[in-house]
Formats: structure tokens, sequence, C-alpha cells
């Protein structure tokens, strides 16, 4: 398979739930040849959805790598795929995808258009600068629509779509589509499964309408290249195809423009076309800007690595998953080679670690490798202390790549083993989830002796407890899920004194600081140049001398310590600034314990008379629902402390978005079926933390 830089592409599939992901990625790896035997995802078969789970739920958990070729013009290419869930619980699948990828596919349903999630994956691709191609695809559902659907993508994600394809017929009728660069028709053999293309004229009854479509797309492209705009005004017939490639293909890749193409994925028609597409605009590994970091040396100076060979090695990890023969660690080499039993460098932690065997990914599938260069995705044996985000480099020319933030968890449930045998086996599953999901947390609660398991919301836990009880066969009570609470204060206190003394036989205790605490924030932070982990600032404004400096850092620890188990509540407190502005100690019984005491009792009174508050989970809610059942659908929502912010014409359907506490949407999902007879759906996503109701927020501290 091609090894050349320029050959290779890596590319995610990304979208809504439901769009069709899935069963575009099982058509990509059929027509390439790496399955005989297409994946139905309805029928449970889908190659890329290998887990119990998913074949039970019909959709995709974890994102699946896979390497396939692909011949385009004679020439072999190899196309690295990252099929990606859509539902936002595993939001975080898609994150970690789109960090290491060059190019993405956003496939967008024909009906639909763009949906609630297509959008919040838009954006993760937009924050990690990612070229995309666009792919509207179930053309052959009912109410299938291109020109809607190319719409959407202009006017809800504010893209520059260029449509380079269009469909010959619509929902049933839907036959082939149509290339308005080549201007000639395309059909797929059904009796071949898609396998055998046709060209043909363009049907006559839909030769002016391709016409103006191919019009708008030269005046598109001579939009993203001035040499083109010249020709184009002088004469429009002089442009050539080569031309209008290359101009769509530059603005592709420093995304000023998105190809929109068109096809039934599920009936096999216009794949092909699709991959044909991901050669001709998206980058190659070496089309794309070199990768940056730091030294881990000197945080401060900037790193470059080329998409080079030749260039010292640095790769980042993006997935952990647990093997039978050892983790699997899924890298995305930037630059450099990788020979098998290569001794690598992790520059966060500093720990060595043995590149034992690398094997080239197809799904659950491996194929084992001696060495492998820049630009590619593979997954390596014998990593055993780097996780998802970090950078594994030459031992000689360290350099660390810009980590991946997760987000914080907003829903948790307690789960107790029933044997002390289950209670060993709790454990070691626990940090296994825990290194193959970053948004999965877990802690031991000592005042209720209870394991708390913390997630994205209630799907993420439900399939965290089926992993726990049916693949890892361990015996465990699950409690109901609660909601991530968090704390802050309201106003601003000044000189609180915490003071710790303990006198006993021998020598004594003696701490004692004075600190001012402050509502603050991540931008406020920024500004002042000051770290701001856990949502907590701390700054140290003694002047003179009056707390020796070896105990300042007791003291940060008292506070952040207890900002972080909870001042009131028992919650986290977040979103402060504590500035330490005096103290005292003792020559003989001031010590590091006893100041780490004085920090965390100076918080503690702070705390009570900064007025404290309860922050809960906001969640952006759109539901799709027939126009029939609008009024039980907003009437509900509003019963659930819901703020309706938008309402959408789709058709017969309306598109309301609402923001809500997560504590009021437990079993939303079956609730909303009831009220619709089963015709609405749902889709959430963390929206932001805001303060409760005060009548709220005493039952909630009440039950805690």
């Amino acid at each position: 398979m091609a090894n050349d830089l320029s050959h290779i592409r890596n590319i995610g599939i990304c979208a809504h739930i439901d769009a069709g992901k899935t069963t575009v990625s099982e058509r990509i790896l059929f027509y390439t040849g790496k399955t005989y035997k297409m994946g139905e995802v309805h029928e449970g078969t889908a190659t890329m959805d290998f887990l119990q789970d998913e074949q039970e739920r019909g959709i995709t958990i974890q994102s699946a790598a896979t390497t396939c070729p692909w011949t385009h013009n004679g020439e072999e290419y190899k196309i690295n795929l990252i099929d990606t869930p859509g539902h936002v619980d595993f939001t975080i699948e898609v994150e970690r995808s789109l960090r290491v990828l060059d190019g993405a596919v956003a496939v967008f349903d024909g009906k639909e258009g763009v949906e609630a999630q297509s959008e919040t994956v838009w954006r993760q691709a937009d924050r990690y600068k990612v070229p995309r191609l666009c792919f509207v695809n179930k053309m052959d559902k009912l109410g299938g629509d291109f020109d809607f659907s190319f719409k959407t993508i202009k006017s809800r994600l504010g893209a520059n779509a260029i449509a380079i394809q269009y469909p010959i017929g619509q929902g049933h009728g839907f036959k082939g589509i149509i290339d308005l660069l080549l201007m000639r028709a395309f059909f797929f053999d059904a009796d071949e499964k898609g396998a055998v293309v046709t060209e043909k004229d363009i049907p006559a009854d839909l030769l002016d309408t391709a016409k103006q479509w191919r019009h708008r797309l030269i005046e598109q492209a001579a939009e993203l290249d001035d040499h083109l705009m010249e020709k184009y005004l002088t004469d429009e017939s002089s442009v050539t195809n080569a031309e209008i490639k290359a101009a769509v293909r530059k603005g592709t890749i420093v995304r000023a423009c998105y190809p929109v193409l068109c096809g039934a994925a599920l009936r096999n028609i216009g794949v092909q076309r699709l991959l044909d597409a991901v050669i001709d605009y998206l980058p190659a590994p070496n089309e794309v800007p070199p990768v940056e970091g730091t030294d881990p040396r000197d945080p401060e100076t900037m790193l470059t690595r080329p998409h080079d060979e030749s260039a010292p090695f640095s790769a980042l990890v993006f997935k952990v998953v647990s093997d039978q023969h050892g983790d699997l660690t899924y890298i995305r080499i930037y630059s450099g080679k990788l020979a098998k039993g290569t001794r690598l460098l992790n520059p966060g932690n500093g720990k060595r670690e043995n590149a034992s065997r690398i094997y080239e990914m197809h799904a659950q599938h491996r194929q084992p490798m001696e060495e492998v260069g820049a630009g590619n995705i593979v997954a390596v044996i014998g990593i055993k202390d780097s996780y998802t985000g970090d950078t594994l480099c030459d031992q000689d020319n360290p350099i660390l790549l810009e980590r991946m933030t997760f987000p914080e968890p907003v829903i948790s449930m307690s789960i107790e083993p029933k044997t002390t045998d289950d209670k060993r086996k709790l454990a070691e599953a626990l940090a296994t989830i825990r290194r193959e999901d970053p948004s999965f947390r877990s802690h031991y609660d000592e005042e209720t002796g209870q394991t708390i398991i913390a997630g994205m919301g209630e799907l993420h836990l439900d399939i965290i407890r089926t992993k726990l009880v049916r693949d890892m066969k361990i015996n465990v009570t699950v409690g109901k899920p609660r909601v991530s609470y968090r704390e802050a204060i309201t106003k601003k206190v000044e000189w609180v004194r915490g003071k710790f003394v303990k006198q006993t036989g021998g020598r004594g205790q003696y701490g004692d600081c004075t600190i001012n605490l402050m509502p603050y924030t991540a931008a406020q932070a920024e500004a002042d140049e000051l770290d701001f982990d856990d949502h907590i600032a701390f700054e140290n404004k003694i002047v003179g001398g009056s707390i020796p400096k070896e105990y300042i850092p007791s003291v940060e620890k008292g506070v952040r310590e207890t900002a972080v188990s909870g001042v009131t509540a028992g919650y986290p407190l977040i979103n402060i600034k504590v500035e330490l502005v005096d103290g005292s100690s003792h020559a003989v019984d001031s010590s590091q314990v006893a100041f780490e005491q004085a920090g965390r009792l100076a918080l503690q009174e702070a705390v009570a008379r900064a007025g404290n508050v309860l922050l809960e989970p906001i969640m952006k809610v759109v539901v799709t629902v027939p126009d029939d059942y609008l009024g039980n659908i907003t009437g509900d929502l509003s019963s659930r402390r819901g703020m309706i912010v938008d309402t959408d014409d789709r058709g017969h359907v309306k598109l309301v978005t609402a923001e809500v506490p997560l504590s009021e949407l437990f079993g939303y999902t079956t609730v909303i079926r009831g009220l619709s007879q089963g015709r609405a759906s749902s889709t959430m996503e963390f929206l932001e933390y805001r303060a409760m109701p005060a009548s709220l927020m005493k039952e909630v501290m009440t039950v805690k």
C-alpha cells in the first residue's frame, strides 16, 4: 500500500446521530476491498460497530480506526479512516479523533439537513482546523431534498458550501448523481451492490438545472483564486476543469470552502465518488501545517515538526483500548519513523516507553508492521504509562504537543461491589475504563463507603454499567443517577484569618494565614496569567516574609484540596480566586501540615462569609416534534424549569431548542415518546453551570 505522504489521507466520518455515518464507513470498506460482505447497522452486523452494545443499540459508541487502499486515476492511495459516534454522550470520541485527522467527511441526512449534533461536530472540527467535505446522505429517503440540505449547510453552519454534485431524482426516485465538474451522470448497479458504476449523458430534463449549478460552481471557485477570477470575468468558457478542481482543493485545505456531494449509502449510491473526492480535495499529511509543540525543558520555547520521515520522531496518543494481549495504544505519527522495539519518551511524565509491536488496524483486526513513517495512524503494543492526549517522541529530541481538553462529567451514580472479590476486580476495571475513556471519572466516597462513577450522560453511564456487569463479569449494585452540582460564591470577602494551633506534650503545631476570596473566571485568570486548575486561582501577595516561603505551597495545597472536596455541601467549589495576604509562623511549631490546615480553615470561614450558592448543569435540549404535539412538548419543558430559546420550522415538524437543568431530564427520552406517540425525538448537550433557585438549593443540600 502507498507510503508516499502525498498518497495518504487521514479522514474521519462524523455527523449527527442517525445521519448514516457507519453505513457510509461500511460501504467504504466494501468498495476498497477491506470487507467482502457489507455489514448493516440495523441488523447489528456493521464491521466498525463491533462492540456488543453498539450492535444491540444500533449506535456507534467508540471510534473505530481502519486503513484501506483506494485506486484513483490509476494511482494507489492509503486512507486511514476513523468512524466516530454521533451521540452527544460520546462527544469525547469525536473530539479526540478530530485532533489527529487531516480531513473529515461531514455526513448529513438528506431530509433533515443540518441537525443539532451536526452543529456541535462542525464546531469541534472548526476548533481543530480540520478541512471537510460534506456528504448529503439518504437522498433516497422520502422527503429527501438536496436543495434544502445544501441551504442549511450555508445558513446554519455559516459555511461556504460548494456543490460539486447534484442528485438525479430525490426520495424513492433517486437514481444516481451528476458530476458538475465533468458534466456527466453516474449510475450505480443495484444488482452488483453499487460496485459497477456506469457513466452516461445527463438526463435531458436535468440538463438546465445542472448547467445552473455548474455556473455557480465556477463562480465560487473563481472567488477562491485571483488568476481564475480574471479568466472567469474575461471568458467563462475558457476556465478548465483542472483549474476549477485546483482552486476548490486549495480553498478546502485552508477551510475557505466545503465541497458538497450527495448519495444514498444504504442503497450503495455515490460512495465511490465520495472516495475520489477525498483524494481530490482533502489534504495529504504533508499539505497541512507542521505540528506545533513546546520544549518540555523550556515551556516558553515553541517547536515545530514537519510531516517528514527524516525529522525526529513525534506522535500523539489519541486512544487506548484494553486488550487481552496488552493495551493497544492508537497513535498518529506526525514526524519521523517508528520501528518495532523502539524506545520512546513521554515528555509529559518523563517516562520511557517501548513500542514492542506495531499494527495497522482494520476495526478489531490487525496487520503487523516492522516500521511505519510520518502521516500514518497505527496501534502500538508495549506502551504502559501514556494515555489519551500524551505525546510520544524521540528521546534525544523531545517535544510536547498540545494536549486535548476533556469536558467535566455532569452526571454521577453510586456503584457497590457485592463481594470482596468483586471489590478487587471493580478497582482494576474502573482504572481500565478510565484509561480508555478520558471523559469518565470515578472516586471512592469515604463518608458513604460507595464508589461514585461520573460521566457525560445517562446513556454513557448505562453503557459503563453494562460493560462492568456483562463484559467484565463483576457483580455490582447500581444507585440512581445523580447530578454533579458545583459550589460557588456570590461576593468578595477580605482579610479572613485561618489559624491552626495544636499543643501536645512535645512539639506543637502552628499555622496562621490571612486570605482574600473573590469570584473569578477563566478569562480573568488568562488576563492575569494565573493557573486556573480545577477553576481555582491562587496568588501569593505576601510582602515582607510574614510566612516563610517554604510554607506558601502548603497553604495553597490546603485551599485547593478543600475547594475540590467542597466546603458546604460536598460539591467542588469553582470559579474562585484566593489571595494570600498575611500570616504568621512559629520558629519551632510551624510545619507544612499546620499551614495546610490553616489554609483549609481560612477558606471555610471565607466561604461562610462570602455567601455560597449551588450551581447546576444546564443542558441545551433540541426536540424535533410534529406540529400536532408541539403544545405537549413545550408545556412539559416549561414544567421542567426549561427555558425555550428558539422554535424553528422544518416542513411538518418543529425544532424546539430549550435550556433545561439536567436534574429535570432523567428519563426524558421515554417521556417525550409518550407525549408524542413516539414521533418526537431529542438530543441534549451540556451548556453551562448556572446558579440554582434558593428553594431547590436547600432541598439538594438536605439530601446530600
